[in-house]
Formats: C-alpha cells, sequence, structure tokens
C-alpha cells in the first residue's frame, strides 16, 4: 500500500498503547518494524515504533584511570588513559593537582582522546562527557605520577678531610647542581639522620664509629618533581691516632740544632702542630709538658727547630684541626742526648764503660744537687730503676741478662737532665770510657771476652776500615784530633763488637756513644730517631 507524504507528529510512551483489534498493517521500514493502526471510532491515524528497552540507572558511570608507569624520568613522559566502561561517543576532561589539598587544574578538557602524556609529577584523574548539553561521569580514581628532573644531587663532607676521627665534628651537605633560584627540600639516606627536610645538611657534633657508612641525598623541587638519588657518599670515621715524634739529631755536639717532626696520618688535612718540652712529674713516672716558645697557636709547619741545645731534654708534640680544636693522640715523648758531665745532675756508670757483657751486674747512680731522683731508659721497660729515689743512696743495679741495648739518662725532681750513656750488652766489647775526653787527650780502646783479659791478635776498624791488625792489645791515640772522628769497633775470632762512636769537637770535647751496628750505620747516615 503506497502512502503518501504525511507530515508526521511524534509522541512518545513508556510503553506503546493498545492496538486496535480491527486493521492492523505491520511494515518494515529501514530495517525497523514500524507498526501503522487506524482508529475506526475516531478517524485518527498512528505509526508506532516497535518497542525498545532503555536502562536507567541510579548512578553516574565513574571513568577509570590507568598509568603505564608512576615515574617520568629525566626529559621523559608517562601515558595516562581514561576510559568509561560499556559506553561509547565520550570525550574526556583531564585534571592535576600539586598536592592533596590544593584545587585541580584543568589541562585538557572535552579532548576526544583517551590517552595523553604528561611530563610533570603530580596528581591526575579524568571524567568523561558526552552530548550536547554534557552528562558527565563521576571522577575517576587519582593516580600519582613522580617526576625525575635533570638537576643532579651531590653529597659533601665539611671539613672535605679525607678522614674523621671520633669526637670530631663534621657537616654532610646536600647540592643540588644548576639548582638556581629553586627552593629545595631534601630527602636523606640513610632515614635514621633524624635530618629536617627543609635543610640541605646534617651535622655531626660529635662523631662515632657508628656514623661511618654511605649517605645519599635527593632535591625536592615540590612534593612530586625531585632529582635522582646522589652517589653514596662514604664517610668514615676512625679512632684518632697517635701523633709520630721524629727528633734529629739524636745525640747532641756543640753548636747542634735539634729539629723536631710531628708525622701524622693526612698530614695536608688542615692540622696544627704544637710543641712541648718534658718535665720529669714528682707524683708517677710520666711527664708533665710545657709548651715551647711560639707554639701557643699551633704551627702550619709540621717541625720545630730548637738552636743550641747542650743537654739531654725530651719533648712531645700534638696535632690539631678545626674550630673548636680536635686533638688526636698526643706523641710519645721523643730525647735528644748529651754525653756533657757538666749538668746539674750526672749518671755515673760501673763498671766505668758503656758495653757490658750477658749476666753483667752494672750499677746506675745519679748525682747532683738535689733530693730526688730517677733512672731513665729507651727503649721504655720499667724496672725498679725508675722510681723516684732519694739523691742519698740512690745507686740501683741492672742485670744484663734482664735488658737489651738501651741508652740511659737521669732525671732530677726539679726537671733537670743527665749526661746520657748508651749502654750495650755483648760477647765481646770494645773497651772506652763512658764520660768525654778532651781534644788532645790520650784515648786507649781494648777489646775483651767475657773471661776479662784483654785480646791480642785483634783487628780493629775506623769507620769499618781496618786501622790495627797485629799483635798490640790496645789501640792507644796519643793526641785525638778531628780526623779520628768516627765509629769504631773490634773483631777477635769471628766476633764482632757493637760500634762506638766517637765525637772530637773544637769546643774541644770527644764523646763516645755506643750502638750496634745496624744502629750506629743508620745513625751515619740520617742521625734520626722515632719515638716509640
Amino acid at each position: 500500500m503506497w502512502l503518501p507524504p504525511l507530515l508526521w507528529g511524534l509522541s512518545w510512551f513508556r510503553s506503546p498503547p493498545r492496538l486496535a483489534p480491527e486493521c492492523s498493517v505491520t511494515r518494515n521500514l529501514g530495517g525497523f518494524a514500524r507498526r501503522f493502526q487506524w482508529n475506526r471510532s475516531s478517524g485518527d491515524t498512528g505509526i508506532y515504533s516497535q518497542s525498545g528497552h532503555v536502562r536507567v540507572t541510579a548512578y553516574k558511570p565513574k571513568a577509570k584511570l590507568r598509568a603505564d608507569n608512576r615515574d617520568i624520568p629525566v626529559r621523559g613522559s608517562v601515558r595516562l588513559t581514561c576510559s568509561v566502561d560499556g559506553s561509547a561517543d565520550w570525550k574526556y576532561d583531564w585534571f592535576r593537582q600539586t598536592s592533596e589539598s590544593s584545587g585541580a587544574q584543568l589541562i585538557r578538557n572535552v579532548n576526544p582522546k583517551r590517552v595523553i602524556s604528561v611530563y610533570q609529577g603530580g596528581i591526575y584523574y579524568c571524567r568523561g562527557g558526552r552530548g550536547d548539553s554534557v552528562f558527565y561521569t563521576e571522577d575517576s580514581n587519582k593516580v600519582t605520577i613522580q617526576e625525575t628532573v635533570p638537576n643532579k644531587a651531590v653529597v659533601t663532607q665539611q671539613p672535605n678531610w679525607p678522614e674523621i676521627y671520633r669526637g670530631e665534628t663534621v657537616t654532610i651537605r646536600c647540592e643540588i647542581q644548576g639548582g638556581g633560584d629553586t627552593k629545595w627540600t631534601y630527602q636523606w639516606r640513610p632515614d635514621n639522620l633524624n635530618t629536617s627536610p627543609t635543610l640541605s645538611e646534617h651535622k655531626i657534633s660529635r662523631a662515632t664509629v657508628a656514623h661511618s657508612g654511605g649517605y645519599s641525598c635527593r632535591g625536592l623541587k615540590d612534593l612530586y618533581s625531585f632529582t635522582e638519588w646522589s652517589n653514596v657518599f662514604r664517610l668514615t670515621v676512625s679512632y684518632p691516632p697517635a701523633a709520630v715524634l721524629t727528633v734529629s739529631p739524636l745525640w747532641l755536639s756543640p753548636g747542634d740544632s735539634v729539629t723536631l717532626s710531628c708525622e701524622v696520618e693526612h698530614p695536608s688535612a688542615g692540622w696544627r702542630f704544637y710543641w712541648y718540652k718534658t718535665v720529669p712529674k714528682l707524683s708517677d713516672n710520666s711527664y708533665i709538658y710545657e709548651l715551647l716558645p711560639g707554639s701557643i697557636k699551633g704551627t702550619e709547619q709540621d717541625s720545630y727547630i730548637i738552636h743550641g741545645p747542650t743537654h739531654t731534654a725530651g719533648h712531645m708534640c700534638r696535632a690539631g684541626r678545626g674550630d673548636p680544636v680536635y686533638y688526636i693522640q698526643d706523641s710519645k715523648p721523643g730525647f735528644v742526648w748529651s754525653g756533657d758531665v757538666h749538668s746539674a745532675v750526672t749518671l755515673k756508670v760501673s763498671p766505668d764503660r758503656v758495653q757490658h757483657f750477658i749476666s753483667d751486674s752494672v750499677s746506675l747512680s745519679c748525682e747532683g744537687n738535689f733530693t730526688k731522683c730517677r733512672v731513665r731508659r729507651f727503649p721504655e721497660d720499667y724496672s725498679d730503676c725508675y722510681d723516684w729515689r732519694s739523691m742519698t743512696g740512690s745507686t740501683c743495679n741492672i742485670y744484663s741478662y734482664q735488658q737489651s741495648d738501651a741508652v740511659y739518662w737521669c732525671e732530677s725532681g726539679s726537671g733537670e737532665f743527665s749526661n746520657a750513656v748508651n749502654i750495650t750488652i755483648q760477647n765481646i766489647i770494645l773497651v772506652s770510657p763512658v764520660h768525654p775526653v778532651t781534644e788532645g787527650q790520650s784515648v786507649t780502646l781494648g777489646c775483651k771476652l767475657r773471661t776479662g783479659e784483654l785480646l791480642s791478635n785483634v783487628f780493629f776498624y775506623q769507620n769499618d776500615k781496618l786501622i790495627q791488625s797485629d799483635t798490640r792489645r790496645e789501640l792507644k791515640i796519643s793526641a785525638v784530633s778531628k780526623s779520628d772522628e768516627g765509629f769504631y769497633k773490634c773483631k777477635y775470632s769471628g766476633e764482632e763488637s757493637a760500634q762506638i762512636w766517637m765525637s772530637v769537637q773544637d769546643d774541644p770535647k770527644v764523646m763516645f756513644v755506643s750502638m750496634n751496628q745496624s744502629e750506629a750505620l743508620k745513625t751515619l747516615k740520617t742521625r734520626q730517631f722515632t719515638a716509640l
């Protein structure tokens, strides 16, 4: 049946009206069933569509947001995807917050693309909308994106010393390279530093070994934008070492200057050096220390020169750095020795020689106008002789089988040092006087074994050069001169005595010092002493 064109009006029904049963025609129009109805009673004509179903829910749909990564790499981006389940034709609005409490910033709206790339850290969410009078979904879940900025964090240490000692103050700093005027906050590892996040440094007032370890930091521009973690900076806190004092020369000759050198680990690490002389302490066997002139504020140089000393003396050094000054352990005392018997206190040795046999008993006594004195030795080794004694009857005995080669001297209760004597313990000895002789005097040297007889057929040496090898029992120098200065020793049947150093001075004095060969050669070359 052909139907003429009509001007149709449309009416909507939640469900179609009941049709008149008399006549109905069904026609397929464009794939949809349309129903025509004539109502005989009124003459009205209507066309009704096939009934359809519309689902109406009580709630809006909610958009879903997904990120392919939560961290934006340096100069990179992260892709975000927004979707609405079960429907189509949506366009999307995108939002960003700089903190949980800040307002949202609309960064893109009515965007037909459900995927975008973002380049900044922050809190992101989205929503969908469609229709002319836009219908919006509920906001999506929020996704936190963190951004790594290109600035580089570096941990530094102040003071920049290679090693920090227990008790020192040290500051660990986080520096942001190329940070400009950005107001950075900071994050530290390890987390137990208890440092405020706004601070770029961590101060350790009294470092302990427990502070040793790795430290790293990063800078935060905001809650979601930060640098990469710095490389690990390793802090080493060690127990403080002792300074080591070197004295040169060991044995004084008239007119000598004495150089004190103070050695510390990492000598360029801001140290200042303090120099002292030793003063015997009557209350015990130790010393008290008095600053040498010019040493109150310390010296930058690690050496100190004493001009024209004439007597045995002891010295000590210490090193300090920082403000307030932190001191490492003091050095052990070091000594410069003199054979000068004109000191206010004198050491007497019996038998009157510097070399003694194994199992000999040697008597040491201090003489002078003092009430108290004590005998000391280097290397240090405690015996009853080292206790304070009355000057009257102050002789004490040492037994060579209990001793090794050593330098002995006396100290008075008022701080004076005596001449020093280097006593060696040997199977064969070079007989020589303990105390100095003056230039021009005669000197006689002999060679003895334990039996006590002077030996014949002995070889005598000066500076390792053979100077006498005949049947004479003694080496006699009728008038000592400058050319006689040097090291002397004797040799018999393959056994060799320790060397004796004879120094001839214009003063004029001759000083004898006995030492084993290796020590003698070392002294001849370097004339240095390291306090142990």
